[in-house]
Formats: structure tokens, sequence, C-alpha cells
């Protein structure tokens, strides 16, 4: 039976919202598309009518998980330090910490994208290269030279990025130094965004 256009283009969205869930949660290498279609409410069987490869699926994957991500950023207060502190607390809380399939992509992703496919890292690298970019746009306007601004937004997302994978990696084994973890970046980063 042919489904119509908006039909195709709902499933298709369904698909990947499933599969950057099922990405986030447990890895690219550890989810099949049986289960990111089941998971998306369809037979695996038209998935290649969507995707020529589970491959091109974790690239659009991918880049729809780091336009939600970004999206919590809140857009109309950009060069605020309060806008950033506020995207901070909610990155660094601890429900973040124990929902990675909910949360960014960056900090599930970085380590595993890098042995796998070349167009997956390049897409990862954009997604990377906007939150940069959205964050160093909400550093105060008092840090005025540009290289200085990007440097700090780089500082900034690598310190969210690894400060998470470490209290993720410590949150079983160590629950107590994963939430000092936490703390630590929650106070840090408040004095780089300053």
């Amino acid at each position: 039976m042919k489904v119509s256009k908006e039909k195709a283009a709902e499933n298709r969205a369904a698909i990947v919202k499933a599969a950057g869930r099922l990405f986030r949660e447990r890895g690219f290498d550890k989810v099949g598309v049986a289960e990111i279609t089941k998971a998306a409410g369809l037979t695996h069987g038209g998935f290649y009518g969507h995707f020529p490869s589970k491959d091109a699926l974790a690239v659009e994957a991918c880049d729809a998980a780091f336009a939600e991500s970004l999206d919590r950023l809140p857009a109309d207060e950009t060069a605020t330090s309060g806008a950033l502190n506020a995207f901070l607390e909610r990155y660094l809380r601890d429900i973040h910490r124990e929902r990675p399939a909910a949360g960014c992509p960056m900090s599930v992703f970085a380590m595993e994208v890098a042995r796998l496919d070349p167009a997956l890292q390049s897409r990862f690298g954009e997604g990377t290269e906007r939150f940069f970019e959205a964050v160093e746009q909400r550093l105060p306007e008092t840090l005025a030279d540009p290289a200085a601004r990007r440097a700090r937004a780089i500082a900034i997302v690598s310190a969210l990025v690894g400060g998470m994978a470490l209290a993720r990696a410590t949150a079983q084994g160590a629950p107590e130094l994963s939430g000092e973890i936490l703390a630590a970046l929650r106070e840090q980063l408040r004095a780089l965004v300053a």
C-alpha cells in the first residue's frame, strides 16, 4: 500500500527520532535497524525506502540530536551570561547525567564517532562547531576579542562534554565522585561565563 508524502515524511521523522534516542542510549553499533523501526512504530521492511543504510540514518540522527540540544539554548537571550548560566545549570543536572538518551549528543558520541563512518564524523564536527558558535554568541560582550571569545566557548563546551562523560562513567561505581564532578563544573564554569 502506497503512503502519502506527508505520512512518508512522518515515518522518516519517527525513524530519525527513535534512532537518535537509541543511539544516545546504547551506541551506534549496539542498535539494529529492526529495533529502530520497531521503536518508531514501523516495520523494518520500509527502512531502506527512507535511508540507503544505517550509516546514513546515523548521520541524520546525529544532526537531529544536535538541533534538539541547541534548541535548549534560549535564542532570545544571546550575549547574556544569565542565559548561558541557565543553560549550564540545566546541562549539568543529575537528570541529564542519568538520561543520556534525551541529552546532548557530544557527551555520548564523542569517543564512538571517532571510530565510525567519515560522513558521521564530519556531521558531528559540524554540530560541534554550531554548539561552539551558540555558546560564543551568549558570552558577555565584555569579552570583546574574537579569538578569546572562541577560545572561551571551546573551553566551556569541552569542559561540559568531558565532565558529563566522566560523571556518567562514575555514576554507578562512585556516585559521590560523579556528583562532585558536576558540582565542581558548575562552580568553575560560572567563572568562565562571568
